[in-house]
């Protein structure tokens, strides 16, 4: 895990390879984690959310999310979900207007959160 600070928002980076988040304590850990590194987005490499997170009606999506915005934490699924969202229109529908909002996001790249950072930067300084 690392951290780092894209315009203004600390960071909360895991590495791909890890155990697997796949219940709320994993969660919770996270939460304890981006306290202790004063980080307020966790990006969370897709090979590190167990399979269940991206099928729905498991719920582990919404208890995972909702763990961290209750933290006041922000989400960003990093990586390629195309496979996933290929076989699930709720995952589609979920994933869209999750990017529309501030507290889940699902990006492809670092590069690509890098640059939401930066968007949402210059929309809070007016730009």
């Amino acid at each position: 895990m690392r951290i780092d600070e894209h315009h203004g928002v600390r960071v909360l980076l895991l590495e791909a390879e890890g155990e697997p988040i796949s219940t709320p304590d994993d969660a919770t850990d996270l939460v304890g984690s981006a306290w202790s590194h004063q980080a307020e987005l966790i990006a969370v490499p897709v090979e590190r959310l167990d399979p269940k997170f991206f099928r729905l009606k498991t719920g582990l999506a919404g208890e995972i999310t909702q763990k961290l915005v209750n933290y006041r934490l922000r989400l960003a699924v990093v990586g390629d979900i195309s496979a996933h969202v290929a076989k699930s229109d709720a995952l589609r529908d979920y994933v869209r207007e999750s990017n529309r909002a501030d507290h889940v996001w699902f990006v492809e790249s670092e590069a690509d959160l890098e640059r939401r950072l930066a968007d949402r930067a210059g929309v809070r300084a007016g730009r």
